[in-house]
């Protein structure tokens, strides 16, 4: 399905992030008439939907310099939510049993949760408008109201700059860990890690366990 342009209504913007709210604010502003441009720093939609086995090289996520990495998701994670209530109002989130590497239990896995996505990516051609690999640096105010969009790519020739009418920022906010102030934490001599950084189970197998309630 193709949305059409209203060249009379017609807006620069730019939307940072392919993540669920970046894809419909871009569906959203494409079907207003608006010209938009996302910017995605991963190699496909989904943000924090899409998992990978990596973790960060501090796994508390403290180190200023450690490698980042942008989601949460651990392996075997399912919804929380029912599909129900999950899925956009005009394309819903429903189980396609007809297809057997689908998923349609109705509190679903992560990974059926990223097959929607790409579904409605693709069904409204949004992702023909995402820039993928391509990180935003800076965003600044500039004379007239507008912004300019610093963005660099991966292999690309360095940081580009461009105007934009608006700017919607889906970024997420799961990249940075918050950790809990303890006293005396760090006298404990046992590994710590936060949960952003877990994966799977298997590095703990035999060991004990301490969990603390913070996000």
């Amino acid at each position: 399905m193709q949305l059409a342009l209203n060249p009379l209504a017609s807006r620069q913007v730019a939307v940072i992030g392919a993540g669920a709210g970046g894809l419909v604010a871009a569906r959203e502003l494409w079907r207003e008439g608006h010209k938009v441009v996302v910017f995605e720093r991963g190699d496909q939609v989904g943000g924090t939907w899409v998992y990978t086995p990596k973790v960060e090289s501090d796994p508390l996520g403290l180190h200023p310099d450690r490698t980042t990495v942008h989601s949460s998701m651990y392996q075997s994670l399912r919804t929380n939510l029912p599909r129900e209530s999950m899925g956009f109002r005009d394309y819903p989130f429903v189980a396609k049993e007809e297809d057997e590497k689908r998923d349609p239990r109705r509190f679903p896995g992560h990974r059926e949760v990223l097959r929607y996505l790409k579904d409605f990516a693709s069904e409204f051609g949004i992702s023909e408008i995402v820039r993928f690999d391509t990180e935003v640096m800076v965003v600044d105010l500039v004379e007239g109201g507008k912004w300019k969009v610093k963005s660099k790519s991966k292999g690309g020739d360095g940081v580009h700059d461009e105007i934009y009418d608006a700017v919607v920022v889906c970024n997420g906010h799961y990249t940075e860990p918050r950790i809990a102030e303890i006293p005396g934490i760090n006298t404990w001599k046992g590994k710590q890690f936060h949960s952003h950084n877990y994966r799977n189970p298997e590095p703990f197998r035999d060991q004990v366990q301490v969990s603390f309630p913070f996000s």
